[in-house]
């Protein structure tokens, strides 16, 4: 299974997908390509670590979005890559139709919270202000309403009294790292 790996940040997850693949536990699946829709990402300093191919893709015009020209753009260098899934890791941009029609059945993202909670934009701090008990991440494939796909898996994560918005985003995180690659083996029937 042939994976790109969209992300916007500092590329922790990615890393763990990437951890995943050297230690053998991504199945049968093989990291192919990153790309990233900031120049300065941390997500593209892996690509020299582990040997992928890592680029900055210009996702111009729009700044919250992947539409139009820049949709394009990335539509153009991820087919040239002949992915089986496309892994959306911390990349923030709304993804439209014309990209999940490009790549039908093969989008995931991994989300902060447990779906349908707290979906959009910082979910761990939505959870945190609505003091919740039980929080976690979802993986899920990406449709053209946000974070409302069908859900693939989910890892929770309990708030502890002791918790903080630090040491919870922490927590979060952590079950994010085991997740996504757990899925990603499974996937790949691996």
């Amino acid at each position: 299974m042939r994976i790109v790996i969209l992300g916007s940040g500092r590329g922790s997850n990615a890393r763990a997908m990437l951890e995943a693949q050297r230690a053998g536990r991504l199945g049968r699946a093989r990291v192919v390509h990153l790309f990233s829709d900031r120049p300065e990402a941390g997500l593209l300093a892996l690509g020299a670590e582990f040997g992928v191919p890592a680029v900055y893709l210009d996702p111009a015009p729009f700044k919250t979005k992947l539409e139009g020209e820049g949709e394009a753009r990335y539509i153009a260098a991820i087919t040239a890559c002949t992915p089986d899934l496309i892994v959306l890791a911390g990349f923030m941009r709304v993804i439209k139709p014309g990209f999940l029609t490009a790549f039908a059945g093969k989008v995931i993202n991994l989300h902060p919270s447990l779906l349908p909670s707290f979906p959009g934009l910082d979910g761990i701090g939505q959870a945190w202000r609505r003091g919740v008990k039980i929080t976690g991440c979802t993986v899920h494939y990406v449709t053209p309403e946000v974070d409302g796909g069908p859900i693939i898996d989910q890892a929770a994560v309990r708030v502890e009294p002791g918790d903080t918005l630090e040491t919870l985003t922490a927590k979060v995180h952590a079950a994010e790292h085991a997740l996504l690659p757990a899925v990603i083996a499974r996937l790949s029937g691996g």
